[in-house]
């Protein structure tokens, strides 16, 4: 009997649950679930009773979701669809970083694996989208970048932007128009007083710039360094 393909719906909630999870460690609750996919709780619910059926969660009532072996090899499919697709509407089609998400929403359930694998060949087979998110191999290996959340960092801390979250477009734009991108060269200068702005200085494309950057911009930057500095408070983690 051959097995029917997943509905994008499936695609789309597994989708969700392991990018969730992808950057730190805690589970993703329903409650969060539907506040990502912008749908009612009792959406969440039933559909999560689906997946339970289909062996793609493990999930008991009040509980977080989390995806078993099925459902990761499936999410992870996936995301490899999704970023690979944004970044080809960068670097072939012209896109902005800020516009290719929901295109890629799109497209992503509407083309064959031949086309995703002729794409990824086109590409030179990238490891990073336009944000800095691996991209997973068609093997469903993912090579994940040793990196931490700018937010977290002390004074005197250096490292390069490896990784900018894409789900504030407005806070793209803005980072666009600083002049701030991934592999950005960054120096943790200190904080302002009473819990202000993270001064740090980044060097990228020959200049140097110091900035007052607020705790909404500093934690969807992450930043990967080679070299602790002394006394480091990231040392022990």
């Amino acid at each position: 009997m051959k097995t029917s393909a997943p509905s994008s719906s499936i695609e789309d909630y597994v989708k969700v649950i392991y990018s969730f999870t992808e950057w730190q460690d805690k589970p993703i609750t329903s409650s969060q679930l539907a506040q990502r996919l912008g749908v009612a709780n009792s959406s969440v619910s039933e559909m999560v009773r689906k997946l339970k059926d289909q062996g793609l969660v493990d999930h008991q009532p009040y509980s977080a979701i989390t995806l078993t072996e099925d459902g990761v090899r499936l999410a992870l499919s996936m995301v490899r669809r999704h970023r690979l697709i944004e970044t080809y509407l960068v670097q072939q089609l012209g896109y902005s970083w800020d516009e290719v998400h929901d295109e890629a929403e799109l497209l992503e359930h509407a083309v064959s694996d031949t086309f995703i694998e002729r794409m990824a060949a086109k590409l030179g087979n990238p490891e990073r989208d336009p944000h800095g998110d691996p991209i997973p191999r068609a093997d469903g290996s993912v090579l994940m970048p040793d990196a931490y959340l700018m937010s977290e960092l002390d004074q005197g801390h250096t490292g390069r932007i490896t990784r900018i979250s894409d789900e504030n477009p407005d806070l793209l734009r803005y980072l666009s128009a600083e002049e701030i991108g991934l592999d950005a060269e960054v120096e943790v200068i200190g904080r302002k007083p009473f819990g202000g702005a993270l001064v740090v200085r980044i060097r990228q494309a020959g200049s140097t710039h110091d900035y007052d950057l607020a705790d909404k911009v500093t934690s969807a930057l992450w930043v990967h360094s080679d070299h602790p500095h002394a006394g480091c408070l990231l040392g022990d983690r």
